[in-house]
């Protein structure tokens, strides 16, 4: 196999787009399989494990492949879900090029997109499929003028455009080779032409000349636009009446690169190594998974260089050295043995010990560590328990190896709350982990919503003194502290004891015993800031005076003066970034308001709503779920800490009472 006759792309889009339903339809027309797959049906290529026949929808980034016209395909379907979002980014960092999927009903999704932007980002060619324009509402000119307010009149453009409407939708044309098009279709056709001429100085001087081009030359011109990202070519179609995907299926074939195309890449580094097919052989691990048969596999794709079966190789990220087995080609679950890899190739490798999502392979170790990719932050976490007693370590234990095969996923153990959080992109993803942690490893969670962390500080001036004395036979414990604590930016201690009250041999200790009281706070038990506190005076005794006496002291006076100072509770405030389509403004805008919301701002993005705003965390513990609910799985949303602020005084009541009630339960 050459590298020149591959072609490498993903099929991204939003839930419900058909993107599954293409590829299988695209695999069919190739041959590489004898009867076309039904995700309906549960026979689906793609999406074939178990949980994906029950949901009906994509969970994990297949490898496809398929030989089509002369080249060999490797194509990859991740998920459409945006809490799966992992997964696609993980899919689009090792393709040359992608195709896009709109459902032609719904138009331009949040999905759309992502997948947009992510390509964007990456500089990957982006070709458009809008499907489904056999169902009742879809309007292909409305799509397209959505996809060009988004990304732009002359990116977006029509390549073949539908006959017919809805049921009544029977075939495309082609703008650029149909002999006899419509006036509003010619516009269409003149904007290629133009961004066909923009794309080389040869053909642009020839057309200004008004000189005909060749359909070599436009060929050219269109791949030239396609490939540097000023054209993203819009295709018409419907997988379902199988119009329009042999088109989408020549253009791939014609105009997306080929691996050596790219010429060079940039590494982690941003150093640049040269890619051909005779260098040093450099792959990413974008997928792992547990085979029932051949246990884990991990799945590569080839950047450079050319990897044979049965030899060394290095893992860049780890440092370590490796050994590969097979070389398995996956198209769904099917497997291929093969002896090598090349450019462009997608292909699993068995049992390698420690290679992970994200790590660098490479046949010597002196090549530099491709780039990472930059995930999202959880949106979404259970505090986590096990049901039996004594399974903790396993859970914990299970829980990192599913982690290994899901990017996105990340358990940790919060310093202030002391919970176990299973955190992602939403409750169906943690779901998903759950269910896995219980099919595959028998293991059972309860799930809880987290605590949130509050913090505690003050609005006053407070003093607070104690006298710690006690005598119980031979040496006693004295010490005796007078403390003034006053609100600050951030958290200072200041001696300003004179003429040896305490001596300073003892001064660390009542630092200490601040510090110690401020991990608890009287309110609800939450960590203490924002103030500053003086030790002006005190006594202690030449034989009962200790620094645990200070200490105890400290601590009694410190909470004297809380008592005093006005305290009041914190709670973390998150900023978020809410993207919707603008039909559900209304809705969002409502429903940030009865969560506390302040909403900063409106803006466009990728032709989508984007609403930012600042609402406190202990409103936001099920968001994922409800936004899903509130936009019909349309909406999604990033979060990140933006600061502490204080809680309003019935909020704040509730949330002491609690507390309280529940030290009383321990006592």
């Amino acid at each position: 196999m050459k590298a020149r006759e591959i072609r490498n792309f993903g099929v991204t889009g939003h839930c419900g787009c058909g993107k599954t339903s293409l590829c299988d339809l695209m695999l069919f027309k190739a041959g590489a399989v004898d009867r076309l797959g039904s995700v309906d049906q549960k026979t689906s290529v793609s999406d074939y494990a178990p949980t994906e026949q029950e949901k009906r929808s994509s969970i994990y980034s297949t490898p496809l492949t398929c030989e089509y016209k002369d080249n060999s395909w490797f194509f990859i379907d991740p998920p459409g879900y945006n809490e799966f979002v992992g997964k696609m980014m993980c899919a689009l960092h090792v393709v040359d090029s992608t195709i896009l999927v709109i459902n032609g009903v719904n138009g331009v999704e949040t999905g759309t997109g992502r997948g947009w932007q992510r390509a964007v980002g990456l500089n990957l060619p982006r070709f458009i499929y809008v499907n489904r324009l056999e169902m009742e509402g879809s309007d292909f000119e409305r799509v397209i003028n959505e996809l060009q307010e988004a990304y732009g009149k002359t990116v977006c453009v029509p390549l073949t455009y539908p006959i017919g409407k809805e049921a009544d939708f029977s075939g495309i044309v082609n703008i650029l080779t149909e002999e006899n098009i419509s006036p509003e279709l010619e516009k269409y056709r003149q904007t290629l032409m133009d961004t066909i001429a923009e794309a080389d100085e040869t053909l642009m001087e020839k057309y200004l000349e008004g000189k005909e081009l060749t359909t070599e030359e436009i060929n050219r011109g269109l791949k030239i636009a396609i490939c540097s990202g000023s054209l993203a070519p819009v295709f018409a179609g419907s997988s379902i009446k199988d119009i329009g995907v042999t088109e989408l299926m020549d253009a791939i074939n014609a105009f997306s690169p080929n691996p050596l195309e790219r010429k060079n890449l940039i590494m982690r580094d941003e150093s640049k190594m040269e890619i051909s097919e005779e260098g040093p052989a450099v792959a990413l691990a974008f997928r792992s998974q547990n085979d029932a048969f051949v246990g884990k596999l991990t799945f590569f794709r080839v950047f450079s260089g050319t990897f044979r079966a049965e030899t060394d190789i290095f893992n860049i990220t780890t440092g370590n050295k490796d050994r590969l087995g097979n070389l398995i080609v996956m198209n769904g679950k099917s497997q291929k043995i093969v002896n090598e890899a090349v450019p462009g190739m997608l292909f699993a490798a068995p049992k390698l010990k420690d290679a992970n999502i994200g790590n660098t392979i490479a046949s010597v170790a002196e090549v530099k560590e491709l780039p990472k990719v930059n995930y999202p932050e959880p949106v979404f976490s259970y505090a986590i328990s096990a049901v039996k007693s004594g399974e903790d370590d396993k859970i914990v234990s299970s829980l990192n190896k599913i982690i290994a095969t899901d990017t996105t996923v990340i358990i940790s153990r919060h310093k202030e709350t002391h919970e176990f959080l299973l955190s992602g992109m939403g409750e169906r993803h943690l779901q998903h982990v759950i269910k896995k942690l219980l099919r595959d490893y028998k293991l059972e969670i309860n799930t809880a919503a987290p605590k949130i962390a509050y913090r505690e500080t003050i609005t006053g001036i407070g003093e607070g003194h104690f006298r710690h004395k006690k005598q119980s036979g031979g040496h006693g414990q004295f010490g005796e502290v007078y403390l003034k604590i006053e609100p600050a930016e951030t958290f200072s201690f200041e001696n300003a004891v004179v003429g040896g009250a305490i001596p300073k041999n003892f001064i660390p200790a009542v630092e200490k015993g601040v510090l110690e009281s401020m991990v608890n706070g009287p309110l609800a038990g939450c960590k203490v800031e924002r103030l500053k506190v003086t030790v002006y005076d005190g006594k202690y005794h030449d034989v009962d005076s200790s620094e645990m006496a200070f200490k105890i002291a400290t601590r009694r006076a410190f909470k004297d003066a809380m008592s005093k100072a006005k305290p009041v509770l914190l709670e973390p405030i998150m900023k978020v970034a809410i993207h919707i389509p603008s039909i559900y403004m209304g809705d969002i805008s409502g429903d940030l308001n009865q969560r506390r919301g302040r909403i900063l701002g409106m803006s466009v993005e990728d032709g989508l709503q984007v609403v930012m705003a600042e609402v406190p965390q202990a409103e936001m513990s099920r968001y994922a779920t409800e936004l899903r609910s509130l936009t019909q799985g349309s909406g999604l949303f990033e979060m990140s800490f933006s600061r502490f602020e204080q809680v309003p005084t019935n909020i704040a009541s509730d949330v002491i009472a609690k507390y309280q009630a529940s030290q009383g339960e321990e006592d």
